[in-house]
Order: structure tokens, then sequence, then C-alpha cells
């Protein structure tokens, strides 16, 4: 009798450590981290931005004082972009998650317009700090976008964790997690319709 307990014994843990174990349950909370990191990496470099910009702005404002409307936009766009608090709930709330790349959207945007006042004005393109900072700026550009990619590729094997059987259900009733807001383009019909050339 005591050899026959033991037998089923063995076999029930053996039946439940294989069911924890293709459950998924280390797999999502592995790709959870993943996310996390990733996101981090994605705030650690809008925020090497954010840092830059004010060296940037007095370094145009001692050549293009008078460009204020364009100065007070990117100074305007930064605080927009830090006043929004980001945290690992940003991931879990797609509405704040779309305001935080918003407000990103219009810093990139309002640093365009501060940029390209830079060709009015030679002496500020010939600049040494001016040129430092641009190509300071331009190297966060491409770090941000390197950031952004490798998140989208986390958010997607995360998604695919939580929506594929049978992980969904170790997702779903065991650890309540829900699909992570990725980044989009803001208007994806523009980005769609093929540029126009003019001669």
């Amino acid at each position: 009798m005591g050899s026959r307990i033991s037998v089923f014994a063995t076999i029930v843990i053996a039946v439940l450590f294989v069911g924890l174990s293709g459950c998924g349950y280390n797999d999502l909370q592995g790709l959870d981290e993943d996310t996390k990191a990733a996101w981090s990496e994605v705030v650690n470099q809008y925020q090497r931005r954010t840092d830059l910009i004010p060296n940037l702005v007095a370094t145009v404002k001692g050549y293009a004082a008078h460009e204020k409307e364009t100065l007070e936009g990117v100074v305007q766009a930064r605080a927009q972009a830090t006043g929004i608090q980001v945290t690992p709930e940003t991931l879990k709330d797609p509405a704040a998650f779309e305001q935080f790349q918003k407000a990103q959207a219009g810093l990139t945007s309002a640093l365009g317009r501060l940029i390209a006042i830079a060709e009015n004005y030679p002496n500020l393109k010939a600049d040494q700090n001016f040129r430092d900072l641009q190509s300071q700026l331009e190297g966060t550009e491409n770090r941000i976008a390197v950031a952004r990619k490798r998140y989208i590729e986390k958010v997607a094997e995360y998604n695919k964790g939580v929506r594929y059987f049978p992980t969904n259900l170790t997702a779903k009733f065991l650890l309540h997690l829900e699909e992570k807001p990725n980044f989009t383009v803001a208007d994806e019909k523009a980005v769609a319709k093929p540029p126009e050339v003019k001669f």
C-alpha cells in the first residue's frame, strides 16, 4: 500500500512539474522584465536628449535671439515632455503611453525647427559649440531609434506570450497580464502616401 502511494505521489509531482513548466510562467516573467529593461533604455535616451536641449537653446539664442518663437517652442515642448511621469505602469496604460509618445513627438518637431533656423545664420552654423551639440543631438536621435526598435521587438515577444496558447491561460488567469502598447506612427495614412516630387 505504501509503495502505491509513493508511486502515485511521484506521478502527481511529475505531472505538476510538467504542467507548470509548460504553462509559461517563467517565460512570461522573463519577457515582462525584458520589456521593462528595453523601456528603461528608451526613457534613458529621451532623457539624454532632454538634457542637451538647454545648452542648444542657449547657443542658438546667442546668435539668433530674435527667433524667440522657435526658442520658446523648444523650451515649452521640453517642459511638456519632462512633465509626464514615466513609470513601468505607463506600459500598462495605452492612454498614458500615447500621451508620452505625443509629447516626445512634439519635442522632436520643435527641435527640428530649431536646427532648421541654423541655416539662416552662417555664424551659428560655424560655431564649434553648436556643431558639437548638433552632433550629440543627432547621435542621441539615432540611439533613440535603436532603443525604440529594441523595445518594439521585446513588446512583440511579450504580447505573443500573452496571446498564444497555452501561455495565454497563465497570463490571463494566473498573472492577470495584458498586452503592452507599442510605438505607433502618428499619422499612418500620411506615411503610407508616396511623397510628391516637383521639379
